[in-house]
Parts: C-alpha cells; sequence; structure tokens
C-alpha cells in the first residue's frame, strides 16, 4: 500500500509511543524503528523529531494495513527482550483502537511464549486473524 506522508509520520509515532512505555526509547527499539522508517521513507532526523513532538494518530483504512501495523507493535516491543506489562497493555489498545478482534489479540499474545524471542512469523499472526473473522 502507498501511504502518505501522515500516514506514515502516525505509524512511526504509535512505535515510538510504545517504546516510551518504560519511560526511555532504548538504542535497540530507537535503532528498530529507525529501520522501519527507512522502509517507509521517513528519516532518522525526522523520527528524532518525533521522538519529541508525535505525529497526529491516523486509523490506517485496510483492515490488511492495521494488522501490519499490529505486528510492527510486537515486533518493538519485543526488540529489547523485555516485555513490560504496560507494553502489553498499551497494544492491547492500540489493537482494538484499530478495530481489531480482543479474541484474536489475545490469542496472538498467548501464542508468543511459543516462539523464539517471542517473535510470532506473520504468517501465523495472520492465520489467527483469519480464524477469528471466518
Amino acid at each position: 500500500m502507498k501511504y502518505t506522508k501522515e500516514e506514515k509520520l502516525s505509524i512511526i509515532s504509535e512505535l515510538i509511543q510504545l517504546a516510551k512505555t518504560d519511560a526511555k526509547v532504548r538504542d535497540k527499539e530507537l535503532g528498530f524503528i529507525k529501520l522501519i522508517a527507512s522502509s517507509l521513507r521517513i528519516t532518522g532526523s525526522e523520527v528524532d523529531d518525533l521522538v519529541t513532538q508525535p505525529a497526529n494518530y491516523i486509523i490506517l483504512k485496510p483492515e490488511s494495513e492495521r494488522i501490519l501495523q499490529f505486528h510492527r507493535l510486537i515486533l518493538v516491543m519485543n526488540v529489547d527482550e523485555h516485555t513490560g506489562i504496560d507494553e502489553v497493555a498499551m497494544i492491547k489498545n492500540f489493537g482494538l483502537k484499530m478495530g481489531l478482534p480482543a479474541s484474536a489479540i489475545d490469542d496472538i499474545f498467548g501464542m508468543m511464549e511459543n516462539y523464539e524471542n517471542k517473535m510470532i512469523p506473520p504468517e501465523e499472526l495472520l492465520k489467527v486473524f483469519k480464524k477469528h473473522y471466518n
């Protein structure tokens, strides 16, 4: 999908907000967020600006893009290998705000322990959402 500049900034801003839940954006988290930003053609300096001045929140229209954003959030949460209860709560809230099914979100968090570094493969994540939409 081709994102607007505002959507790209919103995506990155949301990831930064998650990284800030433990009061400090760790270098590992920021580095990973900058990799995602780079793939969206957002510069490192734009990411740095978003750390102090978040972008307006935009809910992505296609459901597939909301699921992708949910997956990005999980990846950011797990990149520093420390999962806090506040991070889990924030991701669940983001998922609900995006209109994703609560039961699918709960299933995904239940599955995370089954994977190395709690990194659920994208195809497995999609299977969960497909199951909940059928």
